[in-house]
């Protein structure tokens, strides 16, 4: 499996504070805009990216994200987009994965898919959609392919499910730490830190939590319990609003917040 995740958890462990993962879809609101976005990301402090795979029909996603796909399926954004997504972001030095659901993978092609994604440099891939058991193929083609497959727990995850998935996977696993769908949220619940140590009694794998971030405040607050913190949402929400520069200005106060609480 691929060595990027784990050595960016370490050095991150080392520096006594947690990973700071960030998410926006290929294609929105353009392909040049979208790359431009995801590396100013990383240039002001964002440790991994994700880069949503646009898709019709995404359940697991707010209102937001479930706009900027359609935005980018009309905009003409198709699986070439994004690896070549990807490929751009990679190139910066920081682990990049794609968050995409399942059915464009299996149009695709899971032994294709798997190879043309680490061709492209990305490290891994986030299935939202998919289980463990129902991926035997996917699992050999990131076998084959040096990939991390990261599937999702959630507060309604029993512990043998959360057991199965933190053998399952590699990097990190996805505590998706709200019920319902994805979404900025204004405050952060004790549900977060309770999940969080239900995965750690299962797996020794770091946890990186999915909750609504929206602010470097609430980003050091997730910080102090989670090895990682996703933001999604929120600089979806950025780009669509302010552009780029309201997605780095962003960037820099949730890079501060995360390494805020190394020192808090």
């Amino acid at each position: 499996m691929s060595a990027a995740l784990d050595e960016l958890f370490a050095r991150c462990r080392a520096e006594g504070r947690a990973a700071l993962i960030g998410y926006l879809p290929a294609g929105f609101p353009s392909y040049d805009v979208a790359v431009e976005a995801l590396t100013a990301m990383v240039a002001e402090g964002v440790d991994a990216v994700e880069i949503g795979m646009p898709y019709s029909d995404p359940l697991m996603e707010g209102p937001v994200i479930q706009a900027a796909h359609q935005a980018s399926l009309e905009a003409g954004t198709r699986q070439a987009d994004v690896l070549r997504t990807v490929e751009a972001v990679a190139a910066t030095g920081a682990p990049t994965l794609v968050m995409g659901y399942w059915n464009p993978v299996h149009r695709y092609g899971f032994e294709r898919w798997a190879a043309d994604l680490k061709a492209a440099g990305g490290v891994g891939a986030i299935t939202p959609d998919l289980i463990p058991e129902e991926a035997p193929e996917w699992l050999d083609a990131c076998r084959t392919h040096d990939l991390d497959p990261v599937f999702l727990v959630a507060p309604s995850s029993t512990d043998e499910r959360i057991a199965v998935v933190g053998r399952t996977n590699r990097g990190f696993v996805y505590a998706a730490a709200v019920m319902g769908v994805t979404g900025a949220r204004a405050e952060i619940g004790t549900g977060a830190r309770r999940l969080v140590g239900r995965v750690r009694d299962q797996t020794d794998l770091p946890v990186a939590v999915g909750l609504g971030v929206s602010t470097g405040a609430q980003a050091s607050q997730v910080a102090g319990f989670a090895d990682g913190v996703v933001v999604g949402s929120a600089l979806v929400t950025a780009l669509a609003e302010g552009g780029v520069d309201a997605v780095r200005r962003l960037s820099a106060e949730l890079a501060e917040g995360v390494r805020a609480s190394a020192s808090a």
